[in-house]
């Protein structure tokens, strides 16, 4: 009888072993979400000045989802990576009633920007972009809507005295995954796109290049 009790079983996977999948983010949301889905992939920081491209864009009369993909595929095409590998760009912008709105730069910007959205519906635009040596294999813009409630100033320096500076790198003040949440009354849309990256529509784009089993 033969002796498998040093058999090591490889555990199994959805994804293939090629190509590899680099994500342009060191966002820990997006990271979360890609390996709570079986993807490996390597996580790298794109250096691209974000106000530059907005501001260009907007020049050009270019709309929120045409400049949200602009800032995700500039973030993709800055990774230098081994041939093959898919990049994966991802990038939002909140709009609401005609304005848009870009990450507070401090709190007292974040304390403005959470007043002009309470009461209101907003959308995210939230754009992701995949490339394949230079060249843009896929892209997809989701739009989810919130409804912000009419909370009150107390609860606003109560909340920005919890989140603290973790709120600065969120567009729109908020993070879903935490106290966040209380802001809203209603939210429409998939909630990956509302964090920062629309999971299904990637998945099924992974799957269309062969990075996941079919």
């Amino acid at each position: 009888m033969a002796d498998d009790s040093n058999l090591v079983l490889k555990p199994a996977s959805l994804q293939a072993e090629s190509p590899p999948i680099v994500l342009a983010s060191r966002s820990s949301a997006r990271r979360a979400m890609l390996e709570s889905a079986g993807i490996r992939a390597a996580y790298r920081a794109a250096d691209v000045d974000e106000h530059a491209i907005r501001t260009t864009c907007r020049a050009q009369g270019l709309d929120a989802d045409r400049t949200a993909l602009e800032l995700a595929g500039a973030k993709a095409q800055a990774m230098t990576v081994s041939p093959g590998t898919l990049v994966i760009g991802a990038d939002q912008i909140l709009t609401c009633n005609g304005t848009w709105f870009d990450k507070p730069t401090d709190r007292a910007q974040a304390r403005t920007h959470l007043r002009q959205l309470r009461g209101q519906s907003h959308t995210l635009h939230t754009a992701v972009v995949m490339m394949r040596d230079g060249c843009t294999v896929w892209q997809h813009v989701a739009r989810p809507m919130l409804h912000m409630r009419a909370f009150s100033d107390t609860f606003v320096e109560r909340y920005l005295q919890l989140e603290g500076d973790a709120i600065l790198s969120c567009v729109g003040c908020y993070r879903l995954e935490g106290p966040g949440i209380h802001l809203f009354s209603r939210i429409e849309g998939e909630h990956s796109a509302i964090v920062g990256l629309p999971l299904l529509p990637l998945l099924g784009a992974l799957r269309a290049q062969g990075s996941v089993v079919q």
